[in-house]
């Protein structure tokens, strides 16, 4: 059996959960695992001199325990219970292949996953957007006024830069201002590219 991995990761509201969601429906022996099930309750998340929560930090996430499911579910999918069955129109070649989906906003820069992965992907939004898209989600605890300007939008600056910067990272680029559809389309074209090259 091998395993394939991808992480699709975006600025917040970026589309990451729904395009992974859609994959996995798609894709054969795949199944998700998200960063935002593995945040800390709130009064761990560190506050800083504004009464801003710093959710958008990887200490505010239980990183170790992310990266142990992640470790066991590659060292043994078949016995996930949410991979999904296959698709009637998988090939019979593709059975041995299980494909793990990891989603969520702060994975790239974090050492422990760098080895990990087969395929990164990024989803980017212009401020405007993103900013408009952000306002219409409601999270708890709610956001602050002036969070996102504040914190939330910096964050994911400074974590682009970082990633843009490091040129040993491969990493593709997506516009998150693209249709579910043509997003979908694409990354699913990408990955199967991907998994042809892996039963070569």
């Amino acid at each position: 059996n091998e395993v394939f991995t991808m992480f699709p990761n975006s600025v917040t509201n970026g589309g990451k959960t729904t395009l992974a969601e859609k994959l996995k429906k798609m894709l054969p022996n795949c199944d998700v695992i998200s960063q935002d099930d593995f945040f800390k309750p709130e009064s761990e998340v560190e506050t800083d001199e504004r009464g801003f929560k710093l959710y958008d930090a990887l200490d505010a996430l239980y990183m170790d325990e992310m990266v142990t499911k992640i470790q066991n579910w590659i060292k043994n999918p078949a016995s996930s219970g949410a991979v999904t069955e296959e698709p009637q129109t998988a090939c019979d070649n593709e059975k041995n292949i299980y494909i793990l989906i990891v989603e969520g906003f702060l994975l790239y820069n974090y050492k422990p996953l760098n080895e990990l992965w087969n395929r990164r992907y990024f989803l980017t939004l212009p401020y405007e957007e993103c900013k408009r898209r952000r306002s219409t989600r409601v999270y708890q605890p709610a956001d602050t006024p002036g969070y996102f300007d504040g914190h939330v939008w910096p964050m994911y600056l400074k974590y682009k830069n970082e990633l843009e910067e490091n040129a040993s990272m491969q990493v593709v680029y997506l516009d998150g201002t693209k249709s579910q559809e043509e997003l979908l389309s694409y990354v699913y074209s990408d990955i199967m590219q991907e998994l042809n090259k892996l039963r070569e």
